[in-house]
């Protein structure tokens, strides 16, 4: 959402803004049409300085946001980072998918931000009410979870993924609940005319706090990394633990906050900032709004087909990575690829657009869907080529040149798929209740990636066969199973891989919603305005 809210806002702020020609008719002078160009320069100059002065004075609202948004990009990076963690301890794929479930606040916070809206302090803030002791919740939690984190990862038995979930889901629910607070901040931080600036903050703010805390995180928590890179002796771990990384953000967390509680107050004012008091809705007309909608006919069938549109992709998403990191590929590497495809995700979005502008935006879904389901067929192929290529001191360049082409090829046809979406989403939301609307519909399509990918990693354990090879009469069909196997001097082999079942499931559930359901969701597009109005808007008058 955030990437379709800055292009939508690029392309309304940053429109170049079209020459006036000035021509020289028989009663003209070059002397009067000198005189009229000065003038025009004269006010386009003090246009320009207005706006220019706007946005230095409000600097430091905009670094705020700025930094706001990549405190909340740290823990959801850490969570990313969790699963290469886990996979390179040897966990169940059914402990992934539990894991798993850290991801869904995110998609699931519509269901509390009324409650964020309409309940706070007036003396300390609106947003301030909720802002601050979300935050200092955060960094709590994260100074917590660093003392306790490597019992947790390394407790006997393997991993203590249930406990490690929890922590890690009340991270992902506090960052949810302080994105509301801050998006609801933003509105009113900055002034009409640099509010636009919001959206960038956004974007470019969550973007580096997910870096920092998944990227660099894996980097310089890997000792092949960093002795390979950053290092002159070769030193057993990397220059920094998950367990010190939380303790800095911790910190980081609670002495920012503080900052904030006393140094910002959220009524100040000045010139050219928004004085409106903000739209209040109760919390009550809020759900049964939210209710209404969903109940419309056409809302409610383009919200199960959003449901049901991306189990094709689930296992390709979902799986690969980590079956990746089980194929032995480095889990710093593996994150690192992800730098270069910033300028490519940049730019996408920019260059769809184009082609999603108009009355039939799915149409780009449509033909995206196809390609998407065949890359997954390709990550599947990418997966079993990986042991073969695998060499004593790791794998060569050209493997992650073809990597890199594939996750890139990726991005084209989910980033086609996901502009179309929000691109449609923006046309059939009700003008009048657009932020609702839109969020409802945003949030539904981000729950139609999340049950998918859970179930694919929940299955893959089920779906893979394996056989006690070495000793007569064992099988490995169970963790005990297993245990007695090597017990009696055998070893568990893959005779077949989940992993690819599920791709070629996935792929055929993929290609039958094409054929059946996709033309359903085009037809939508011909729906007319009316059949998306919300007739009942309690409250809205």
């Amino acid at each position: 959402m955030e990437h379709c809210n800055h292009n939508l806002i690029a392309q309304k702020n940053g429109r170049q803004r079209k020459k006036v020609g000035v021509g020289l008719s028989h009663s003209e002078s070059p002397k009067d049409t000198e005189r009229t160009e000065m003038v025009i320069s004269d006010s386009e100059y003090r246009i320009h300085l207005r706006v220019h002065r706007g946005i230095r004075t409000e600097l430091g609202n905009v670094l705020l946001l700025l930094f706001l948004y990549v405190l909340q990009g740290i823990p959801l990076g850490l969570a990313g980072s969790i699963p290469l963690i886990l996979q390179s301890k040897n966990v169940s794929y059914k402990d992934q998918a539990v894991f798993s479930f850290v991801f869904w606040p995110f998609s699931l916070k519509l269901l509390w931000a009324p409650l964020v809206d309409a309940l706070y302090w007036n003396k300390f803030g609106r947003r301030k009410s909720w802002l601050v002791p979300t935050q200092y919740l955060l960094g709590l939690f994260m100074l917590y979870l660093s003392l306790r984190v490597d019992s947790l990862l390394q407790s006997e038995g393997g991993p203590n993924v249930v406990a490690l979930t929890s922590v890690f889901f009340m991270l992902a629910f506090l960052a949810a609940t302080q994105d509301i607070a801050v998006d609801g901040w933003a509105l009113t931080m900055l002034s009409r005319e640099n509010v636009g600036y919001a959206s960038t903050c956004n974007s470019v703010g969550q973007t580096a706090g997910y870096f920092l805390g998944n990227v660099l995180f894996l980097a310089l928590e890997s000792a092949d990394f960093c002795n390979k890179y950053l290092r002159i002796e070769p030193k057993p771990t990397g220059i920094v633990t998950l367990a010190n990384f939380l303790f800095f953000w911790g910190v980081v967390f609670l002495v920012s906050t503080t900052l904030v509680a006393i140094l910002k107050s959220e009524t100040e004012r000045s010139e050219g900032r928004r004085n409106d008091p903000e739209e209040t809705q109760g919390v009550f007309q809020t759900y049964k709004l939210l209710f209404t909608i969903i109940n419309m006919p056409a809302v409610f069938t383009y919200c199960a087909l959003l449901l049901t549109a991306k189990i094709g992709f689930s296992a390709a998403d979902a799986v690969t990575g980590l079956k990746l990191v089980e194929a032995g590929v480095p889990k710093a590497q593996l994150a690192l690829l992800a730098v270069p495809m910033v300028p490519l995700q940049i730019l996408l979005p920019v260059l769809i657009s184009k082609y999603t502008a108009g009355p039939r935006p799915l149409d780009v879904f449509y033909k995206a869907f196809p390609l998407r389901l065949i890359i997954g067929l390709g990550f599947a192929l990418l997966v079993a080529w990986t042991p073969s290529v695998r060499q004593e001191e790791g794998f060569p360049v050209y493997y992650y040149g073809v990597v890199l082409l594939s996750y890139a090829v990726h991005q084209v046809a989910l980033y086609s798929m996901y502009v179309a979406g929000m691109a449609f989403n923006a046309k059939v939301s009700d003008p009048l209740i657009g932020g609702t609307y839109m969020t409802l519909l945003n949030t539904v399509t981000n729950l139609g990636g999340n049950w998918p990918s859970t179930l694919a990693l929940w299955l893959v354990d089920s779906l893979t066969w394996k056989e006690c090879q070495g000793a007569v009469g064992q099988t490995c069909a169970s963790p005990e199973a297993v245990g007695l196997c090597v017990k009696e001097g055998g070893a568990c082999v893959t005779t077949l891989d989940g992993y690819y079942v599920e791709s070629v499931v996935c792929v055929l559930i993929g290609f039958a919603w094409w054929v059946w359901l996709g033309p359903k969701m085009k037809r939508l597009q011909e729906h007319s305005p009316a059949a998306w109005r919300c007739r009942v808007v309690t409250g809205y008058d």
